[in-house]
């Protein structure tokens, strides 16, 4: 015979596993996936891997407010990898809530080749190298589900990149206080 305490304890859990409550991954652990997912991502980006990283995207993705497909977001890292073989993206700060992920990152590179298409906001597209190297903030926000990408928006500091590419000119001395 069980105990009243067994019989509460065994209505609870059929009650969890009815609702589905015992199937949904406990908060901490999603964004731990989602964090590694992301840090897997830049690894990829980081060593050249625009393959492995553009495996991380779902087969449709929003990014930057257009409807994309992993091809075409392949396609943009390649051109960028291309363009700036060193490109790196260091991690500053990284926020991981639900399905979000936040990444404050310094971005570096040097501009070794002509970029074919119009990534970086189409600023550098036809553009010749210029071999200097730029060193800026960006900040980059992904939306998961089921371990892939299925958004992503991104703020770059593209005046200050152009600036160090010496594709314009300098900005004015800031005045005295």
């Amino acid at each position: 015979m069980m105990s009243s305490t067994t019989l509460v304890a065994a209505g609870v859990m059929s009650l969890m596993l009815a609702s589905g409550a015992m199937a949904q991954p406990p908060r901490a652990s999603l964004e731990a996936r989602n964090e590694a997912v992301i840090r897997r991502h830049h690894d990829a980006i980081n060593t050249g891997d625009v393959a492995a990283a553009a495996a991380f995207y779902a087969d449709e993705v929003r990014n930057n407010g257009n409807l994309v497909n992993r091809a075409r977001l392949f396609a943009i890292m390649q051109d960028n990898s291309r363009t700036f073989p060193d490109w790196k993206m260091t991690i500053d700060r990284l926020i991981a809530r639900g399905d979000e992920v936040v990444v404050l990152m310094t971005v570096t590179g040097t501009h070794k080749a002509v970029s074919q298409r119009p990534v970086n906001g189409g600023v550098y597209l036809g553009v010749a190298p210029t071999g200097k190297s730029f060193s800026v903030l960006h900040t980059h926000w992904f939306t998961l589900k089921d371990g892939l990408i299925v958004e992503h928006r991104a703020t770059r500091d593209d005046l200050g990149m152009s600036r160090q590419l010496g594709l314009l000119p300098p900005a004015p001395p800031r005045p005295p206080n």
